[in-house]
């Protein structure tokens, strides 16, 4: 199991990228239109962190893994069974890869098919 991508919504991502980086010595990105202007930096093993603000004002702060999926349809289906609720169907993010948000244990999570 990998997380490919640790997002984090808050209404301060300025102040999250500036202690994320003095406190682990990464750079962060410009804002990533396509990730809804993430700013992001590498995780070991090959993923990345993204922090931005909310894209709308009922968007709640939240940290939201994605694990790294071969198949993000099989994953979703595999999940709904599971007793997952699907939040936000599978998407296409050009240049990224496609991500799926789901809820289980009334937490957030997220799989990322690259």
């Amino acid at each position: 199991m990998q997380v490919y991508y640790l997002e984090i919504v808050t209404p301060d991502p300025d102040a999250v990228c500036a202690t994320y980086a003095k406190l682990h010595g990464v750079s962060f990105s410009e804002p990533d239109a396509g990730l809804g202007n993430a700013r992001t930096a590498s995780l070991s093993g090959g993923g990345m962190i993204g922090v931005r603000a909310p894209m709308h004002e009922a968007e709640e702060a939240v940290v939201r893994p994605y694990l790294l999926v071969a198949d993000i349809e099989a994953a979703a289906k595999a999940l709904v069974e599971s007793g997952g609720e699907i939040a936000h169907p599978s998407m296409e993010i050009p240049g990224h890869g496609k991500f799926a948000i789901f809820i289980l244990g009334g937490i957030q999570h997220g799989v990322w098919q690259r």
